[in-house]
């Protein structure tokens, strides 16, 4: 047998498991927010432009800004311990833009993110922002006078 022969006997059955495995297919590891956190009162109109960033396995290892979901919750601390709630005194838009409603203050979580096998099977769990379990969330927090 040639080099050549030898070399491709040894290396096609790591190539068709690579393929059948999905090996080299680019997949977001990660989600960030900027800014990391805000205070209304300094942004025009109380308009917060959030934006969110992916991180990936594979090049361009960063997408920016990257198509999201957005949500906001309330950070609240009920006995002691800090718990997201949901809250209708800050809202997101699909752009990643938040407001404080008229009278809201404190500080809330603004939540972007992208599920991570879409096409897959369907996932039953639902997590902080209505965010499927197979996903990658990216949080930020922004402070309403």
């Amino acid at each position: 047998m040639s080099r050549h022969g030898f070399f491709v006997w040894i290396v096609s059955p790591g190539l068709v498991a690579c393929i059948m495995l999905g090996c080299g297919s680019r997949q977001i590891q990660s989600l960030t927010v900027s800014p990391a956190s805000a205070d209304a009162q300094n942004y025009p109109g109380g308009k917060v432009p959030f934006v969110a960033t992916g991180h990936y396995n594979m090049g361009p290892t960063t997408v920016t800004p990257l198509q999201a979901n957005w949500s906001v919750l309330s950070e609240q601390v009920l006995n002691g311990v800090k718990t997201l709630l949901p809250t209708t005194d800050v809202s997101v838009d699909t752009n990643g833009v938040a407001q404080c409603a008229a009278g809201a203050s404190g500080t809330y979580a603004v939540g972007a993110w992208v599920e991570t096998n879409p096409s897959g099977a369907v996932c039953q769990v639902i997590g902080p922002f209505g965010a499927p379990c197979n996903s990658v969330l990216g949080t930020a927090q922004l402070t309403c006078p």
